[in-house]
């Protein structure tokens, strides 16, 4: 399979790159360095040259809160890219794999969220990913869109922003206490697990369409830093507070966790337990650092 990665240079790009050469994909993997997904020429002469089977898009503005003010670069990148991008496929009869968010949704309904559940996104980020996710679906006939949240996977530890398991590791390291939200609950997303769905669901050919993919099991973000904590054996002082005394600048979903069981119907296999994702997730950490790769 020819296979086109953008945003190769991100935590889930490497987990994907990784994975594709592993499975014997024929890969282009883009960094942004190498291909600016907001020059539309540029992209559709990238993508026609290359004439992929198969584009995945990993790349995306994911500052939540830098978005509220840099509205221009959140709608540029999260979503006339994605039109871009989605032309683009269409042109070269290539499947799309989009990647959106939690974020598109209120958080204010019950929840896990199904794909049927009505959008109601609270911030900026949230209606650039929920314009994507349009435009992909009405520019390339022959596309996934997969919703998910928290990613996190081994690959973050290089990346600029890392990811939350990053963050509360660094805190345990360095002995400081931690104040995490309490009442705020998603469905963290281990990289390497969503990378090998994300194959299997091109591979395998499930129907087109909007799915979720995403951890599988809702817990809020104090819960999964205490589960962090707890398997990596180190005596964090966490304290759990409300959301309310977050300051962040973007509103955030109260309740954001996402239901696989549309994807899962389709025949893609469940999502790891949050435990033996964090548990890998460690595993692989340490084996990086030991051999120093």
């Amino acid at each position: 399979m020819r296979t086109i990665l953008l945003g190769a240079g991100g935590q889930l790009g490497a987990d994907l790159a990784r994975l594709c050469r592993k499975r014997g994909h024929t890969l282009l993997a883009l960094p942004r360095s190498q291909l600016d997904i907001t020059d539309e020429p540029a992209t559709r002469r990238r993508i026609a040259r290359h004439n992929p089977d198969c584009v995945i898009n990993a790349a995306a503005f994911n500052e939540v809160d830098r978005a509220e003010s840099d509205v221009r670069t959140a709608m540029r990148v999260n979503a006339l890219a994605v039109r871009n991008i989605a032309v683009a496929c269409a042109g070269a009869s290539a499947v799309l794999v989009h990647y959106s968010t939690d974020y598109v949704f209120s958080g204010e309904t019950s929840c896990p969220y199904r794909e049927t559940d009505a959008p109601a996104p609270q911030s900026v980020y949230g209606v650039s990913k929920l314009a994507g996710e349009t435009f992909a679906q009405a520019h390339c006939p022959a596309h996934y869109v997969l919703r998910v949240g928290g990613v996190f996977g081994p690959p973050g530890r290089h990346t600029k922003r890392g990811n939350f398991a990053e963050f509360v590791l660094r805190k345990c390291a360095s002995e400081a206490p931690l104040r995490i939200v309490d009442d705020q609950i998603a469905t963290p997303t281990f990289g390497p697990a969503l990378a090998a769905r994300t194959l299997d669901a091109i591979e395998r050919g499930i129907p087109f369409g909007l799915y979720h993919l995403a951890g599988g099991e809702p817990v809020s973000w104090y819960e999964f830093a205490r589960k962090i904590a707890r398997l990596a054996r180190c005596a964090a002082e966490l304290e759990p507070i409300d959301r309310t005394r977050y300051q962040g600048k973007a509103r955030r979903p109260r309740c954001a966790a996402l239901s696989n069981a549309k994807v899962e119907a389709a025949g893609i296999a469940k999502m790891p337990s949050l435990d033996s994702a964090i548990a890998e997730y460690l595993k692989l950490r340490e084996q990086e650092r030991a051999t120093g790769c």
